[in-house]
């Protein structure tokens, strides 16, 4: 479905987000009863419960957000200065605040645990900019790099992601005010990326995933079958050889590098969501009861090879590294 015109998002889906979290806000006892209700009747230990008690902190969260970047919206002049340095870092605070309840409520209700290891707080905290290449896989692994640069680590990202996410009212709204690139499938991306990647400052962290998309074995084989169209055949037998990762696309991560030669690199690793692929293995595994470890390996920009060819086999390389990681650590 293609994404509507931002004016259709304000003023549709942005009130209609907030008109459906009051109504539900509203009804909450009477839904919480039919929850209650089916419980028995559903597998699972409370599954309906921590659905609906998810959706509507979730909705909850959305609605405040929104009403709180209205409030920002009128205070910078009606948008006229939302994008200085003063309204950008209140919209940070911001997205700590939303991403720190998330995290709350979806370790509580979900019985999620998170690690994240090899972060050296040194290499990753404010001081250099910093470049974050990281896996794609499972629900929600882009909301767990966020949080972990945002509340851990006080970095400010700048985030390469696709554009239907959009459909959000509360991303569509806070990603399109602070440094973000929404990515359509189909255009021609490069120059956008080297852009948001140029001028990072101390606590920036541009982030970027370069598989392009959710790790599935479906795509694993079709991303081997695009190299092999391209006449790669040699990348195309290297990703053959990753079974847990896509083959990475080189196009963002060297227009990364050439726009910031002096930021340090991270790579990143996760493991815990890679087998829920799609809403219904979500569902499924209610409660999750999970252990989400996380990897990170800090590089300093000298390691950076100098040539095109040198850093695409730089980073296959370090995709048959993550690829390894996971394998001895999936749970």
């Amino acid at each position: 479905m293609p994404l509507p015109p931002r004016w259709v998002r304000r003023l549709v889906l942005a009130p209609g987000a907030i008109l459906l979290a009051v109504l539900l806000l509203s009804s909450l006892p009477i839904w919480l009863l039919l929850a209650a209700a089916l419980a028995p009747l559903v597998p699972g230990r409370l599954r309906a419960l921590r659905v609906l008690w998810l959706g509507t902190v979730h909705l909850t969260l959305e609605a405040l957000a929104l009403i709180a970047m209205f409030v920002l919206w009128v205070a910078s002049g009606f948008g006229w200065k939302v994008r200085g340095p003063t309204f950008q870092r209140a919209h940070y605070v911001l997205t700590s605040w939303y991403l720190r309840v998330l995290f709350w409520q979806g370790r509580w209700v979900l019985r999620l645990t998170i690690e994240v290891e090899g972060a050296d707080p040194d290499r990753v905290g404010p001081g250099r900019p910093l470049l974050v290449f990281c896996r794609h896989a499972g629900p929600g692994d882009s909301f767990i790099l966020a949080n972990a640069l945002v509340n851990s680590y006080a970095r400010e990202p700048r985030i390469v992601l696709k554009d239907t996410l959009q459909w959000d009212p509360a991303i569509d709204v806070m990603l399109n005010r602070l440094p973000s690139r929404f990515i359509t499938v189909g255009e021609d991306h490069i120059e956008g990326i080297a852009a948001l990647a140029t001028d990072l400052d101390e606590n920036d962290a541009f982030v970027i995933f370069p598989e392009g998309g959710n790790f599935t074995p479906r795509r694993r084989v079709r991303a081997i079958q695009r190299l092999r169209d391209l006449g790669l055949y040699r990348m195309a037998r290297r990703a053959e050889r990753m079974r847990n990762v896509l083959a990475p696309r080189p196009g963002g991560v060297l227009a990364a590098l050439e726009a910031a030669p002096d930021a340090d690199i991270v790579w990143v690793a996760h493991t815990g969501l890679d087998r829920m692929l799609t809403i219904g293995d979500v569902w499924r595994e209610l409660p999750m009861d999970k252990g989400i470890r996380m990897h990170w390996w800090a590089v300093s920009p000298e390691e950076v090879p100098a040539g095109r060819d040198e850093r695409i086999e730089w980073l296959f390389d370090w995709w048959h590294r993550i690829d390894q990681w996971i394998d001895k650590n999936r749970t």
